[in-house]
């Protein structure tokens, strides 16, 4: 039987990453992206069209990143979700496009990204309440980068109910820059995450914060454990998916290096759900709406698939990310 010499490079690429979670294997751009491909399967498929057949960065003005400025509030219609319990400890209060997420604890509540700043009250202050929790409880406001669909909420909870504030140092940086005028206001530096990460601790449950570069500078990713019926699983969060740094040989490596320092987490800790802060990334906008519905004693959670399928998403990322790389260095 005869092999085509891309699917044997792309096999090979793939199966040296899966095995050795270090720099993907030589080969072209294309056996890359084949890699790639296979690493996304279903599961992943639109996210690897986003980010390995159409980045935001491929064209010479890549897409910028979400406004930091002036204060405009879309159509309601166009981004309001209702709020939702989604496992026994960890409630949803994004919009249809941005998630967060508040994880309860013994000793408060962990909030997860803090959406743009119209979305704060109707989406996280008022949404806590309707689920029964007091905004009051929340202690730590993790953020995992920079951006303002991700960050204005977090000068609010801070200011109003005393959360610390968790941040990449890299993304501080940037964040303390902006004018005072900025949407949403400027929080003040609280919480710095390092290269070398950190764990917030809370009432008994352990957050891994993972300095992840590549989306910007200072992205952090999670691993963190929630219940379903009082079963323990383990969640992998992704801080930051869309190419949308300057395209860089560089930038591409940093990126790389980042998705398998994560798949090495994600693999050492055995995560089993999946989630991203981008709904389009890990369907939360319908996950969560689904997990509403009524389950059978033997019907897995609608975030539950297993540690492969988790591990596949942060492989096709790091194989997307070599291949635009080799493509850079082949151009010059």
């Amino acid at each position: 039987m005869k092999h085509c010499p891309l699917v044997v490079g792309a096999f090979a690429a793939a199966t040296v990453l899966t095995v050795h979670a270090q720099a993907p294997a030589p080969g072209t751009p294309a056996a890359l992206v084949a890699a790639a491909k296979r690493a996304a399967g279903q599961d992943h498929a639109g996210t690897f069209l986003r980010i390995c057949v159409a980045p935001d960065n491929l064209n010479a003005a890549p897409r910028p990143p979400a406004p930091t400025g002036a204060r405009t509030i879309p159509d309601r219609a166009t981004w309001y979700a209702a709020p939702y319990k989604v496992f026994d400890d960890l409630y949803f209060v994004g919009t249809k496009i941005h998630s967060a997420w508040a994880l309860t604890t013994a000793d408060g509540i962990v909030v997860i990204d803090t959406l743009f700043d119209y979305a704060i009250e109707p989406e996280i202050v008022d949404g806590l309440t309707k689920l029964g929790l007091d905004p009051a409880d929340v202690k730590y406001v993790l953020i995992s980068h920079a951006h303002g669909d991700h960050d204005q909420g977090a000068a609010l909870l801070q200011s109003r109910y005393g959360a610390k504030v968790v941040m990449g140092a890299a993304d501080w940086d940037a964040t303390l820059q902006r004018p005072a005028t900025a949407a949403g206001g400027v929080p003040k530096r609280d919480v710095v995450v390092g290269p070398e990460g950190t764990k917030i601790t809370l009432g008994g449950t352990t957050i891994d914060v993972i300095a992840t570069p590549g989306h910007t500078r200072g992205t952090l990713s999670y691993i963190f454990p929630v219940k379903d019926r009082g079963r323990t699983l383990t969640v992998a969060y992704a801080g930051g998916t869309a190419f949308n740094f300057p395209r860089e040989a560089a930038n591409f490596a940093i990126y790389r290096d980042s998705q398998q320092k994560t798949l090495a987490a994600a693999r050492a800790a055995g995560a089993t759900v999946l989630m991203t802060n981008h709904t389009e990334f890990d369907r939360a906008y319908d996950r969560t709406r689904i997990a509403q519905l009524p389950r059978t004693a033997d019907e897995k959670h609608p975030y539950e698939t297993d540690a492969a399928t988790v591990q596949r998403y942060f492989e096709m990322g790091s194989l997307c990310a070599e291949a635009q790389r080799l493509s850079m260095e082949s151009a010059n």
